[in-house]
């Protein structure tokens, strides 16, 4: 992915100390994602020239693509003023998103500067700063295309072609009236397709998919994905136009919250940075925690063995189907859990669905159950065990199986009913908690189905 940037790099840092001049020309064909990789790939100082090299416009979109700690290491080594240029030219949210991430002092400084070299620009960010940043209003950008009724299409199509440019998107136009309330959309498509004579109000769509302002961005994010819109506007209460939330911010959205769930999947508290760019000392402390957690819990499954040692001295070969069983519920319960948050992330499962879903997992921990108890049975005959053992390792092999399944599957509906993100069942903690129970399983059903066997072991080892 990074190839073009890594192949630039030494002809930027040679143009940077022998002719400097130049480095416009170099990179004013060069995509700005790729620029953005290569100002990863070289020191602040270095990364500051170049940025220096391009115009405020051409070095906005590659500032915007930089990450969070780039940034502010170049706001650092540029310093406000000279970075304030390039935020102006920013998009709205993006803006506001470099802002608040910066520390306070510094980002209440850029602010002020912003306030003198662009006041409309800081008066953007201070209106999209009220807002939540996992809120709708903290995803919008202000930098949309609006337009009144009154008008003909091409009239809108010289609107686009005058401000287009600053626009965010150019796909939909949003028609509002006097005090700024949305009446409509219509896409840059029906006014391509329509008359350039035709009124807007014959290719206006009325009936517009919206969201306010206070509304979860998982949330804005899935009705996107489930509409397949490119943009959705934000109502205030009163239907008052705040602002757009367009498809890119959404994927980056999605992004993060599935990294974030896989990261929990495997009890680590989420990491912001990617793997390389995140400290030692971060690491230890985003995995320690729930690993001594997750440790202690193992410690039940030792207390359990210890209420059965009577049970395993007596007959020693019991011990060995252990591993096998607990991680058959272990695997069952991971698999029903992934498929459960998974659903409740993408909106197909709700909590009030746990009728639906109990069934449904008791019914394949059943199948699942009898499939691997089959495999079990035959093993455990071909290891030359007796008929008892045989249904005892069988039976415990269905029951724990289904248990995994139910217990995977519920554990997340109820986090999530009680207001918890369900990612935090993680696998870990499922296989844990099933461990014991698969224990208790075991040696109960062997109690009952081994109970002459476990006698007469026992009656021989009191009369040893």
């Amino acid at each position: 992915m990074m190839r073009v940037a890594v192949a630039m790099v030494p002809e930027v840092r040679q143009l940077l100390q022998e002719d400097p001049g130049q480095l416009g020309a170099l990179l004013e064909e060069i995509h700005e994602e790729d620029l953005a990789d290569l100002l990863t790939l070289l020191d602040d100082t270095e990364a500051a020239q170049v940025l220096k090299s391009l115009k405020a416009e051409d070095a906005a979109p590659v500032f915007e693509r930089l990450d969070e700690e780039t940034q502010e290491a170049l706001v650092e080594e540029m310093g406000v003023e000279q970075i304030a240029s390039i935020v102006s030219e920013m998009a709205a949210d993006e803006r506001t998103d470099l802002i608040e991430a910066l520390p306070e002092p510094v980002g209440d400084t850029l602010l002020e500067t912003l306030e003198k070299v662009d006041p409309e620009a800081a008066a953007e960010v201070e209106e999209l700063a009220r807002w939540p940043e996992d809120s709708a209003g903290g995803l919008m950008t202000t930098d949309y295309i609006s337009v009144r009724l009154d008008l003909r299409v091409s009239d809108v199509i010289e609107r686009i072609r005058a401000v287009g440019e600053d626009a965010e998107t150019v796909y939909y136009v949003y028609v509002v009236d006097a005090d700024h309330c949305l009446l409509g959309v219509v896409s840059l498509r029906d006014l391509l397709l329509a008359s350039p004579t035709e009124e807007l109000s014959e290719v206006l769509t009325e009936k517009v998919f919206s969201v306010g302002p206070e509304t979860d961005q998982e949330e804005v994010a899935r009705a996107m994905a489930k509409y397949d819109f490119l943009a959705l506007p934000v109502l205030s209460a009163d239907r008052k136009l705040l602002g757009v939330i367009t498809v890119d911010d959404v994927m980056d959205v999605l992004t993060q919250e599935q990294t974030e769930d896989v990261q929990r999947l495997g009890a680590v508290e989420p990491i912001e940075e990617s793997y390389f760019r995140t400290g030692f000392w971060t690491f230890i402390q985003k995995r320690a925690f729930w690993l001594a957690v997750l440790f202690v819990g193992e410690f039940f499954t030792g207390s359990v063995l210890r209420r059965y040692d009577h049970v395993i001295a007596a007959v020693s070969t019991l011990s060995y189907y252990v591993p096998l069983l607990i991680s058959a519920g272990g695997n069952s319960g991971s698999q029903s859990s992934t498929l459960i948050i998974r659903g409740l992330a993408m909106g197909d499962i709700r909590p009030g669905d746990w009728w639906r879903v109990l069934p449904r997992e008791l019914a394949q921990g059943l199948v699942l159950g009898l499939i691997l108890a089959t495999i079990g049975m035959v093993r455990v005959w071909a290891w030359g065990d007796s008929l008892p053992f045989v249904l005892t390792i069988g039976a415990t092999l269905v029951v724990i199986v289904i248990m995994g399944c139910v217990v995977g599957a519920m554990l997340p509906l109820l986090l999530r009913r009680v207001g918890l993100d369900p990612a935090t069942s993680s696998t870990p903690f499922i296989a844990s908690l099933v461990d014991v129970l698969g224990i208790v399983v075991y040696f109960s059903l062997a109690r009952v189905l081994l109970a002459d066997v476990i006698e007469a072991a026992m009656k021989q080892q009191g009369g040893g």
